[in-house]
This record gives C-alpha cells, structure tokens and sequence, in this order.
C-alpha cells in the first residue's frame, strides 16, 4: 500500500527469502503506487527486492501511462477475467532455479465489485490448460466477498496448489490446507502502516465517513508491516502440505512466525 508498504517489502523480502528458503514469491502490487495502481519503476523495484511475480486487481487501469507496460511485462499479471482484448495477461508459467514451473494466475471476484467475467470458470480453463509439467499453481483471487473467495477455494481443491485471497487489506486468521491438498487464506492482508485504515490515514478516512463528502486519500505515515502468507508445496503432486501466516513490522524480522498448518 504505497511508499510504506515498497518500504516494507525492500527491507525485509531478501531476509525473509534467505532465511526461510523460499523458493519463488507474488506479490499484489494493485495499491503500490501512490495507492492506486502499479508503474514500470515500481514493478521493477519489486523484482529486485526479490519478488517473482506480481498479480493486480480492481486498480489495475489506475495509471494510465502503466497500461503499455502491463501488455509486455510477463511477470505482471492482471485478472484473467477481464473480458477479451483488455491490454495483458492474467497468469503465467514461471521456471525457478530447480527446475519446477509454477503457474501463477490473477482472478478476480464480481460480488460487491466492478461487473466482470466468472473468476470460476476462468479458473477451469486456466488450470486445465497448464500443461503436464507446472504441478505446482498458485491462485489470487481478488475479491470483497469472503463467501466468494471461500467457495472458489473449494471450487479449485486439488486441483491448484493454493488459493490465497487479496483486497480487504486486512489478514485473516483461517489459514488452512484444504481436504483435497490446496492451500488456502481467505486474505493476506497488505504491505502497509497497520495503524491506519486499510493503510490510509485515519483522520481523512474518518472524515469521509462522517461529512460523505469526496476528500483527498492520504497515505498513512509510520512503521510499516509485511504481512502475507508462507505456503509449503510438494513439488511432485502439487499439493500443499502446510501454510502459515507472515506478520512482521519493519525492523522484526527475525522474530518467530507461527507454526504451519
């Protein structure tokens, strides 16, 4: 969320990389700029904190001067349930350094959002379209309804590696494997001030809700957290065997995570 969540992400990833062996990373970069959308220089600060991919959402079209971009950046994913012929792609098979190729795909969620195509049935067409060798595939799906993000986790068990949702910025607490092997979190919360309002400044927010009057969005300021999910994945099936919940404030991390379920 803006310059303190960019923060956050460029002084812990690289710890957090080495330090927990972490294979490969996506980030939702959907709010990075500014808060509202992504921008070249941005993504590309992204990529050399360590982060591998980088899926959107709802903010996707924010900057304008992104949109060429995010047609030619592979790594950048918007939802794949735009509708036809919108710049971009929505997911993608990425190779790390062993070998494995993961497929990463970007979804979004149609209740109390912006109308869009089923993120269900795009789901169904992405993952029966990987090919043999991408066991491994992970699913962020970008929606304001919990029901929603729930029901397209079990709609995709055993079948994608894990779903993980964005866009509330506020983490969950159900990290869980579900029955069939895939990794699920209802939200992973965001890189940004935690004491804010969804990472923006109290005081503006409060006044927007009180007087219902459009006023400037101003960015909180103070010690930014990172927050997000650690998923274990056996590389043979492509099934997850455990998740757990990332929280750290700058400047903590190396305190311990919780255990893995």
């Amino acid at each position: 969320m803006g310059n303190p969540g960019r923060r956050a992400v460029g002084e812990m990833l690289q710890a957090l990389r080495s330090r927990l062996n972490i294979d490969f990373v996506v980030l939702n970069g959907e709010n990075s700029a500014g808060g509202f959308g992504i921008t070249k220089q941005v993504s590309h600060d992204f990529f050399r904190a360590g982060v591998d991919a980088i899926t959107l959402g709802n903010h996707t079209w924010s900057k304008r001067e992104s949109w060429d971009y995010i047609d030619s950046e592979t790594r950048v994913l918007r939802p794949a349930n735009y509708p036809p012929g919108v710049p971009g792609r929505g997911w993608g098979v990425f190779k790390i350094e062993n070998g494995i190729k993961i497929a990463v795909a970007s979804l979004m969620g149609r209740t109390f959002m912006t109308p869009i195509d089923c993120p269900f049935r795009t789901a169904d067409t992405i993952l029966a379209g990987l090919d043999e060798d991408a066991h491994i595939s992970i699913i962020d799906i970008h929606a304001e309804a919990t029901s929603e993000k729930v029901a397209l986790g079990y709609y995709v068990d055993g079948r994608a590696s894990a779903v993980i949702g964005t866009h509330t910025h506020i983490q969950t607490s159900d990290e869980r494997v579900l029955p069939s092997g895939t990794a699920y979190m209802t939200d992973a919360g965001m890189a940004g001030v935690t004491e804010s309002v969804l990472g923006l400044d109290p005081v503006v927010a409060m006044e927007r809700f009180l007087k219902q009057m459009p006023n400037r969005l101003k960015l909180a300021e103070g010690v930014p957290t990172l927050q997000g999910a650690l998923i274990d994945i056996d590389e043979s099936t492509g099934r997850a065997t455990g998740i757990r919940r990332i929280n750290l404030k700058s400047g903590e991390d190396n305190c311990e995570l919780p255990q893995p379920v």
